[in-house]
């Protein structure tokens, strides 16, 4: 079984604990892992594109020319597809639905997968615990610079919600906060570190 070390939020090694390997020493599965995240962006995707059909159009409600007797083709309105400033043939709609399915089984397996890919590359920080005295943004920066990292981004997954934490976090652009609830495989694969306490190691074990 894997372990990891400890450290405090000084950048100080406090000692060890051992990963669960069911969510931290899970086969690599890039499948699972791509439709997961296929999923996930898909159920993100908002609906912007719309064309007007030649129903919709402004004008052309009267017969451009007679039908007969000047040489040229019939043609019934302006706003025909066939004509420049007309309606669109088969465009976007705006009602387009791009949801797509995926079963719990398969996105949680998917997540135990990343979080093990972290695991095995060493992008997991864990800390005995995290607790500031008061919102300040600097002292985050100054606990994040006495940690073994190299430079990236980071995803601080919690489970209980500290204010104090969270609002000194927040304003970093670099770092973001997220409950072990609404964890999920974008920001997993997004953000180089992920940044977790003891406890919160202890529940994801739980919530496997």
């Amino acid at each position: 079984m894997k372990q990891i070390i400890v450290y405090n939020q000084k950048g100080e090694k406090v000692g060890k604990m051992t990963l669960d390997p069911k969510v931290f020493d899970v086969e690599e599965n890039d499948d699972l892992i791509s439709r997961a995240a296929i999923f996930s962006l898909a159920n993100k995707r908002t609906i912007s594109a719309k064309t007007k059909t030649r129903a919709e159009v402004r004008g052309g409600g009267r017969k451009p020319w007679k039908q007969k007797g000047t040489g040229r083709a019939r043609a019934g309105t302006i706003r025909s597809p066939l004509w420049r400033g007309g309606g669109v043939t088969f465009g976007p709609t705006g009602k387009e639905n791009y949801q797509k399915n995926l079963s719990p089984r398969i996105r949680k397996n998917a997540i135990l997968s990343a979080l093990s890919n972290k695991a095995r590359a060493e992008e997991i920080i864990v800390l005995d615990k995290i607790d500031f005295k008061n919102i300040k943004t600097k002292q985050v920066e100054e606990m994040l610079n006495k940690l073994p990292t190299k430079e990236g981004t980071f995803l601080y997954i919690y489970d209980k919600l500290n204010p104090k934490t969270y609002f000194s976090m927040r304003n970093l652009p670099y770092l973001k906060c997220l409950s072990t609830n609404s964890l999920n495989i974008l920001d997993i694969l997004e953000y180089k570190w992920l940044l977790l306490e003891k406890e919160t190691i202890k529940k994801l074990s739980i919530k496997k």
